[in-house]
């Protein structure tokens, strides 16, 4: 219990000291303040209406799209031009441009990407690129983070394996549910990804939780993101076969993911992607050698989550550009002057 008590703890100092900084830095933008930059990536996975959970370790991943129009509001106020993706390489190489410029990106390819997302882009006439999962796409791959916060939902109890055998859990409370999902969150970097997602998968049909029905009703299938790719605003971008970590495969398995996904994109659209993000995107699951095979693959840029603005002067490296998300925990439009402003990541 005083583990659970001390990690509640943990994030509301976390979120605090977050919320303080943006702020600090949304009140120093309002001043003038900001850092020289030549544009920024935007980061994005559902876009739909709030609905009210006391128990949603996933919230970070959801913004409204009341929330988004905002967003597209505000930036339009800096100055910022929005783009296509495949715009930056040339946009970054080019030293007379004066106006920041802003690229929208989503990712895994969610069914509410195409149902709430892309009516603000239309309204606002912005372009997106949606990263594409084939394992979701297909039906082939669960959504482990989906599954793990479906299956704790609504229990009390929870038997799993962590990795010195089984334990059992109980998860009666929120903050017992969030230590829960904390664990897992964990567990899925220590060990073989796949066989982690099939304990997952596992442990939520023993509780009636379906991970299949969930893929099947988050993510498009392959019909979908062809009629979705079809709009002129929309391109999409590879996101490897099973969401793996991929400086944990090794080599050749790193590649096929890379390779076989921009195949399924081209096979859908039939226009080669130029660009592909990396799962996960932080710097466990991404590595120099990731950046090697992205460019030895073909595309002409791709993205992380790492947090930052792109500078231009040669100064980007093209196969790990930083993004940055628009988080469901902070979704106020000065939030997003603040970030555009570059003041937050000196902080």
């Amino acid at each position: 219990m005083f583990t659970i008590i001390r990690n509640s703890a943990k994030r509301a100092i976390k979120r605090a000291a977050i919320t303080g900084g943006l702020e600090a830095a949304a009140l120093a933008a309002r001043l003038g303040a900001r850092v020289r930059a030549r544009g920024a990536i935007f980061t994005l996975h559902h876009v739909r209406p709030k609905t009210e959970q006391g128990f949603n370790p996933n919230a970070h991943l959801d913004i409204t799209p009341d929330f988004l129009a905002d967003a597209i509001d505000r930036l339009r106020q800096e100055g910022f031009d929005f783009v296509r993706l495949d715009e930056v390489p040339a946009l970054l190489a080019d030293g007379n441009r004066r106006r920041p410029f802003a690229a929208f990106t989503l990712d895994d390819g969610y069914r509410d990407n195409a149902q709430y997302a892309l009516p603000v882009f239309e309204d606002a006439d912005v372009p997106l690129t949606v990263f594409v999962t084939k394992g979701f796409a297909e039906r082939r791959q669960t959504i482990w983070w989906e599954t793990a916060a479906a299956m704790l939902q609504y229990a009390d109890r929870l038997q799993f394996d962590f990795g010195k055998g089984r334990e059992t859990l109980e998860i009666r409370t929120v903050a017992g549910k969030m230590a829960a999902f904390k664990r897992l969150e964990d567990a899925a970097f220590l060990e073989n990804e796949a066989a982690f997602v099939r304990k997952i998968d596992q442990a939520a049909r023993a509780l009636n939780v379906h991970p299949q029905s969930i893929v099947h009703d988050e993510t498009m299938d392959a019909y979908e993101l062809k009629r979705f790719a079809a709009h002129p605003l929309v391109s999409l971008g590879a996101h490897t076969v099973t969401h793996p970590a991929l400086a944990l495969l090794d080599e050749e398995a790193a590649r096929g993911e890379m390779i076989e996904s921009a195949d399924y994109v081209e096979k859908i659209t039939g226009i080669r992607p130029t660009s592909i993000a990396y799962p996960y995107g932080f710097a466990k699951a991404v590595s120099a050698r990731e950046h090697r095979l992205a460019a030895e693959a073909g595309f002409s840029l791709a993205v992380t989550t790492s947090p930052g603005l792109l500078r231009g002067k040669g100064r980007d490296n093209l196969f790990a550009l930083p993004r940055i998300s628009l988080n469901g925990h902070y979704q106020k439009p000065r939030y997003v002057s603040a970030l555009a402003s570059g003041l937050p990541f000196l902080i």
